[in-house]
């Protein structure tokens, strides 16, 4: 190998370990910084072939309002919230940040609903359908400044979730 192959290849693997650092780092920091709010949730999914155990989750905030039907796939939404009995829901769907009020940013993936980058919950295996068979399935977010926001705890029938 020449010196300039093994000074590319050195670069390239350290961009890669920095790129996974600033992405850790950033999940880190909504979740002990952010905003804690409960969302009701449903689970969709408890297996992935490919991922092991996860819990995919839906939100009844994610569900988009008529008037927003028309949204282009991509278009960010932004959801308010305010918080009634013990977990949060939503008070109003804004194109633009609103402010001074506590809001998640979605995507529109569906013509009716949002993906707020959420949906993904992983547990060990085995455990997975512990969550789809809960009757109620609560989860604590974390939301950051802009709406970004981060999984802190799952509930089941107002119980953390312990595997």
């Amino acid at each position: 190998m020449t010196r300039l192959t093994t000074i590319l290849l050195f670069t390239v693997v350290a961009a890669q370990v920095v790129g996974l650092l600033v992405f850790a780092g950033i999940r880190q920091t909504i979740v002990a910084e952010g905003k804690e709010v409960v969302l009701q949730a449903f689970p969709v999914d408890p297996r992935s072939l490919l991922q092991g155990d996860y819990a995919a989750l839906d939100y009844e905030i994610a569900q988009l309002p008529v008037q927003f039907g028309d949204l282009r796939t991509g278009s960010t939404v932004y959801v308010e919230l305010s918080e009634t009995g013990g977990s949060w829901s939503a008070s109003g769907y804004e194109l633009t940040p609103p402010s001074g009020s506590v809001y998640i940013r979605g995507t529109v993936d569906q013509p009716d609903h949002l993906d707020l980058g959420i949906a993904s919950y992983f547990v060990p295996e085995g455990t997975g359908r512990v969550i789809e068979s809960s009757a109620d399935v609560k989860v604590v977010v974390a939301i950051a400044a802009g709406g970004r926001a981060a999984i802190k705890e799952v509930l089941l029938d107002g119980q953390p979730f312990a595997p």
